[in-house]
């Protein structure tokens, strides 16, 4: 009798257990193709879809028999194109973790690599740091030097000065610690980067491409403090933006609220609408959509 009215209950809530679950898959792709810049694999879908559309409705043989000829090829063709962005899609779908432990440092840390960040900036020495989220970065941290130390200010600047054998490469702070330093990050893929930025900008970008982690860099050359998550660069932040947005970020109950943070900014300092000016003389930028 249990059995039955299990059964019978399945049965009942089972058309709303497919929808929850379909609806699910839906908002995680989308949630995936934004954060890796792969929509134009769904417009490109979506424009090939409407074109169909508009020739079976309107009885158009012609066009109907080169679609189904061409259609099969041009998928093939947007997989060759869009390899890139499909390999960053699955590298996410498999080292992405649902149940994580807390990354988020505390208030006090934070303010300790805002210190930091603004004693190199002064100096003009470069910094990068890495915070990640959800997304497993164990590959790139074990390209560094293991250190789990504690965060502080004295020992951040002093990894990043001039001529340390760490200062080249990324810091990795995760779960409250000093995870590694010296870590090879991957360089963004994107062909329009302004010239002017460094291989620390690009290692940025690209972090933020192929993860969800949130970036901190302070150039060597200008000692402007950015941030870099989602695939995006906000450069020449102050140092309380920088502090509110990583707050912000690294919280674990608010990270699906990347978006409206990345509007708060946008309302600040409105995204480039070019790279280059009319002379062909680079501008500055505060957002860098990539």
């Amino acid at each position: 009798m249990t059995w039955t009215r299990i059964l019978e209950f399945y049965t009942y809530i089972r058309p709303v257990l497919d929808v929850a679950i379909l609806a699910f898959l839906i908002y995680k792709a989308y949630d995936i193709l934004v954060r890796t810049q792969a929509l134009q694999l769904i417009k490109g879908a979506g424009f090939l879809a409407l074109i169909y559309a508009f020739a079976y409705v309107f009885q158009l043989g012609t066009l109907l028999w080169l679609l189904k000829s061409l259609t099969p090829g041009l998928f093939i063709a947007m997989a060759i194109v869009f390899q890139p962005e499909l390999r960053k899609i699955i590298i996410r779908l498999g080292i992405t973790e649902i149940f994580m432990p807390t990354n988020k440092p505390r208030a006090g840390q934070l303010e300790a690599v805002i210190t930091a960040a603004e004693i190199l900036s002064e100096q003009r020495r470069g910094m990068l740091i890495v915070f990640p989220r959800r997304t497993n970065i164990n590959n790139v941290t074990g390209t560094g030097t293991r250190i789990f130390g504690e965060i502080s200010s004295t020992l951040i600047v002093t990894v990043f000065q001039f001529d340390g054998p760490l200062h080249d490469g990324a810091m990795i702070i995760q779960n409250g610690k000093i995870a590694a330093a010296g870590c090879f990050l991957p360089l963004s893929e994107q062909q329009n980067i302004r010239k002017s930025f460094g291989t620390r900008h690009r290692a940025a970008l690209g972090m933020s491409e192929s993860s969800d982690a949130v970036v901190l860099v302070v150039s060597e050359e200008t000692g402007a403090i950015s941030l870099a998550y989602d695939a995006q660069l906000y450069y020449d932040l102050s140092s309380d933006e920088v502090l509110q947005k990583l707050r912000t970020l690294l919280d674990r109950y608010t990270r699906n609220d990347d978006k409206d943070i990345q509007g708060e900014i946008k309302t600040e300092a409105e995204p480039a609408a070019a790279l280059t000016d009319n002379s062909g003389n680079q501008k500055d930028a505060d957002i860098f959509k990539l």
